[in-house]
């Protein structure tokens, strides 16, 4: 698979990675298998899908338990994402980014991974409490100790810290002004998609100026733009797609255009070329500093999403796609 690499320490990760959450939260708890999801991360490292994408609130904590096993096995052939700052309670989640609990947090994390190391530390959300410069100063300190090898910082919430008449991220843009001046930043998460591309306004190129290497979330529109949902047929209670204003019957049945766009663009790179390989194909043609991190639970999934890092869009492609419908959501 192509290589790409990630802020100025030019660390090297497969251009498409593996987000690991759907194996343990958030999507069809019914779904989630331990042995399955075992060997769909066994088989994204085979494919070049080297950057694993978990955080210690994933589960909680089940999620880094479930990739540490692999890591056991093959530390040296995975590159490892983990986060730390959100704390998962009965009906909430709470921020917390104390000096202390991050320490502690890292070891934690450390244990349940089964490594030395990891190489990519990143901050959930900053916690209102604390100065975010505290927290990333916790951060660097796990560098210096040699506990972490880079730190990246996920973009605040869709509805965070906006200001009135504020773009998307420009409440993470001033995060990362602030803690740049800490300690490099090497790479962003936030969501970036054929329905979400947001990031491409401020964050994207903010990322792009300076070397910072950009993760992108959610690709593939957490499954949508696979074309495999149907409307109406629903989730199950703790999926967060039940929840979410774009996943009614009513605006999946809306939405389906941009998918049959994707089809098109598909059909033209050949028979087996899906929907969602042209949005992580998409994603990827966005910069090279972009890595797409779809998640997923099974290799067959895997395996799709990885052979996206072959399909190249053309100029023609890339025009179509950017014709697509505005994603439509419950609140339109």
């Amino acid at each position: 698979m192509e290589r790409r690499t990630i802020g100025a320490a030019a660390l090297a990760v497969g251009a498409v990675g593996l987000g690991c959450m759907p194996m343990s939260w958030a999507y069809s708890g019914s779904r989630q298998r331990g042995d399955e999801s075992l060997r769909a991360v066994h088989r994204a490292l085979d494919l070049g899908s080297t950057l694993l994408d978990t955080a210690d609130m994933y589960g909680p904590f089940t999620n880094e338990l479930l990739v540490g096993r692999v890591l056991k096995e093959r530390r040296e052939d995975a590159f490892v994402s983990t986060k730390v700052g959100l704390l998962v309670g009965e009906q909430h989640v709470v921020a917390n980014g104390r000096p202390g609990y991050v320490k502690r947090a890292c070891d934690a994390s450390l244990r349940r991974l089964q490594t030395d190391y990891i190489d990519l530390y990143q901050l959930h959300r900053a916690d209102p409490e604390v100065p975010v410069e505290e927290t990333w100063g916790a951060m660097a300190g796990l560098v210096q100790a040699g506990k972490v090898r880079a730190l990246g910082l996920c973009a605040v919430g869709a509805r965070s810290g906006r200001r009135p008449g504020a773009g998307l991220h420009d409440a993470t843009v001033r995060q990362l002004q602030r803690v740049q001046q800490v300690f490099p930043v090497s790479a962003v998460q936030a969501e970036l998609s054929v329905w979400s591309p947001d990031a491409l306004a401020a964050l994207l190129p903010w990322c792009e100026t300076r070397g910072v290497g950009f993760l992108a979330a959610m690709p593939l529109g957490n499954g949508f733009l696979t074309g495999t949902l149907t409307p109406g047929e629903g989730f199950e209670p703790d999926d967060v797609r039940a929840r979410h204003p774009r996943f009614t019957a009513e605006m999946m049945a809306a939405n389906q255009p941009i998918v049959a766009g994707l089809r098109r663009v598909a059909h033209r790179h050949g028979e087996d070329v899906t929907p969602a390989q042209v949005a992580l194909a998409w994603a990827l043609a966005q910069g090279r500093h972009v890595v797409a991190v779809p998640g997923a639970k099974q290799e067959r999934w895997v395996a799709e999403n990885a052979a996206a890092a072959g399909v190249r869009l053309t100029a023609h492609d890339l025009a179509e796609v950017a014709e697509l419908p505005v994603a439509r959501g419950s609140w339109d």
